[in-house]
């Protein structure tokens, strides 16, 4: 197969997905690397539906490849993901919207363009986590204790473009980051960026069958298949607090193999339109060792 893998900068050293990229190659498939960010891009011929029997975005939020894998898809490419599903997420005012609507265990979430305008946030709602509404990795992602503490943070909001405002939700300092890659799930623990301790290590955890079914839904509802759910388990029940297409898949055993197996049956499928075309992902135990599954490094 020949594949178009769209990689930024900022993942040009990255082991996700260069391994992915290479492990393809070994398997003797094509694969083409675009740098969006460090190239000329002459738009009206770069994208060739033909050309390309998938094309894949590793990108950051706000970068302009997404652009350019939407535009792959208006040409009738199939992309990995859904280019819809993932602008779906990496908008998180619209990705709050369509969670909501659709029955996920989201906050309550306020969006806004000017970040003077979360004075508008009532006292009682404090406090607040406030985060770019395009951002990722963690970035720029604050606790706001109070009213008058967000006026001292106001400088520090500008120029973050728009921004998101939720509730704080209680939590041990650690969260759940639930990886979904061709049809199963794996759960780690990790630390919270708002409680940053450098003894704790992000390592597989259990995953719990009520937590599962939320990360299956977060598939179900915006479409994805390559995907991370980030989880809170708050004082009511467990809560989605992010969602992110085409993750580091840290701690996932095997899973450069893993990834690389998923990019291909998605090219052979020809993708999956708002996550139709892809079996949800069933939960996979904690204890599964480090290259378990099914010939999940075999060549296909």
């Amino acid at each position: 197969m020949r594949l178009c893998f769209l990689v930024e900068e900022h993942y040009r050293h990255d082991g996700m997905p260069n391994e992915v990229i290479h492990r393809l190659e070994a398997w003797g498939h094509r694969v083409d690397v675009v740098r969006p960010g460090g190239s000329l891009l002459r738009m009206t011929e770069v994208v060739n539906a033909g050309a390309h029997d998938a094309w894949v975005l590793k990108t950051v939020s706000g970068g302009p490849g997404l652009t350019l894998l939407e535009a792959a898809a208006a040409a009738g490419a199939t992309t990995v993901n859904d280019a819809r599903s993932i602008r779906g997420v990496r908008d998180k005012a619209l990705a709050a919207a369509i969670g909501r609507a659709r029955g996920l265990p989201l906050p309550p979430t306020w969006a806004v363009a000017r970040p003077e305008l979360l004075r508008e946030i009532p006292a009682a709602e404090y406090p607040l986590v406030v985060k770019p509404a395009d951002g990722s990795s963690g970035r720029a992602v604050h606790l706001v204790t109070s009213p008058e503490r967000l006026e001292s943070m106001l400088p520090d909001l500008a120029g973050e473009g728009m921004l998101i405002a939720q509730p704080y939700v209680p939590n041990p300092g650690t969260d759940i980051k639930v990886y979904a890659v061709g049809g199963e799930l794996f759960a780690t623990e990790r630390c919270s960026p708002l409680h940053p301790d450098p003894a704790v290590r992000e390592r597989r955890v259990p995953l719990s069958s009520e937590v599962a079914a939320i990360a299956a839904q977060v598939g179900a509802v915006y479409g994805l298949d390559l995907y991370g759910v980030d989880v809170l388990l708050g004082p009511d029940g467990p809560v989605v607090v992010d969602v992110n297409d085409f993750p580091s898949f840290r701690q996932v055993p095997d899973a450069t193999a893993r990834v690389a197996r998923a990019v291909l049956d998605l090219a052979r499928k020809g993708g999956s339109a708002d996550g139709a075309g892809y079996p949800l992902p069933v939960p996979v135990p904690a204890q599964v060792s480090a290259g378990a599954g099914a010939g999940a490094g075999d060549p296909v």
